[in-house]
């Protein structure tokens, strides 16, 4: 067994958003499946004030949905993601995902992505609609 001082093992299995490593400024998460974003069930996007957060299909299928707009939601597009892909969500951009069953994101963010620090937005029901079409048709 390798001492936890020279090498870190972390993995997660459950639902959902999980940090597994903090270092200095920055952390690494997986985001895996959960009901909360299916679709139908998303209610709102958020935005990062203070950083850009990354995302790295690992496996499964994701569809990544991102707005403009400064203080509102503005237009929505989807962007399937690809496996092992660099995706950079710059800062300030509204985003939210959906996920297959299957799936593992990566995520890389700084360690103060706080709820103090990233905004959420409730979508319109004209919003929540056009959200569901984009995880429809993700040639749009």
């Amino acid at each position: 067994m390798i001492d936890e001082k020279l090498l870190q093992i972390r993995s997660y299995q459950g639902e959902g958003y999980l940090p597994l490593v903090h270092y200095e400024k920055w952390r690494v998460a997986e985001l895996r499946y959960c009901d909360e974003l299916l679709p139908q069930n998303i209610k709102k996007l958020q935005r990062h004030n203070k950083t850009d957060e990354i995302f790295v299909l690992l496996k499964g299928n994701c569809t990544l949905f991102i707005a403009d707009g400064s203080d509102s939601i503005g237009e929505i597009y989807a962007q399937q993601l690809m496996p092992l892909q660099i995706y950079n969500v710059k800062k300030g951009s509204w985003h939210s995902h959906t996920l297959s069953p299957d799936t593992t994101v990566l995520i890389i963010e700084n360690d103060d992505t706080y709820d103090d620090n990233s905004p959420e937005q409730a979508l319109t029901p004209s919003q929540q609609k056009r959200l569901i079409e984009l995880s429809t048709n993700k040639s749009d």
